[in-house]
């Protein structure tokens, strides 16, 4: 792929009081960060990714989808229902939820607890996964902004970043 082939960046910017509730899970908000069609048009296969807000109290009522679905806490504490028991999870915890599996999210805290949750086709046959490239672009950085400093404390293992 050669750059600038797939279209331009799109920005959503959406107010941080602008939460949508999630139908039957009480204290359940959501923001839509990707839909289904905005992944057509990025040429990924992705159902969904939503930011997620559970009120104190609230929760994610045991449910199971036709997709697999990642889940990383960002925020707060929650209980986790997973293979038939309940898991304490913190912000920074990350569940791999396969397609058909019973599971649900509950706020542990007195905070609103919030994560972020990606949703992906399942299918029975798909191409081998392979981990993403990366290569740097000479673009000038803004003014002031004349060296950008190399990792070295959080997020310093590499973790696919330029």
């Amino acid at each position: 792929m050669t750059p600038e082939t797939r279209g331009r960046t799109v920005v959503k910017r959406t107010r941080l009081d602008a939460w949508e509730p999630i139908g039957d899970h009480p204290g359940l908000y959501h923001r839509e960060m990707l839909s289904a069609a905005e992944a057509d048009g990025l040429g990924v296969r992705v159902s969904s990714v939503l930011w997620e807000r559970i009120e104190p109290g609230g929760g994610v009522l045991p449910h199971y989808h036709d997709v697999a679905e990642l889940i990383h806490i960002t925020a707060g504490r929650v209980l986790l229902y997973a293979d038939g028991e309940w898991l304490p999870c913190e912000a920074g915890d990350t569940f791999h939820v396969p397609a058909g599996v019973v599971h649900s999210v509950l706020n542990d805290g007195d905070e609103p607890s919030e994560q972020i949750s990606v949703f992906l086709p399942v299918e029975d046959a798909p191409p081998p996964n392979a981990r993403f490239g990366t290569t740097k672009a000479d673009v000038a950085l803004p003014p002031g902004r004349g060296a950008v400093r190399p990792a070295g404390g959080i997020g310093a293992s590499g973790g696919g970043t330029a």
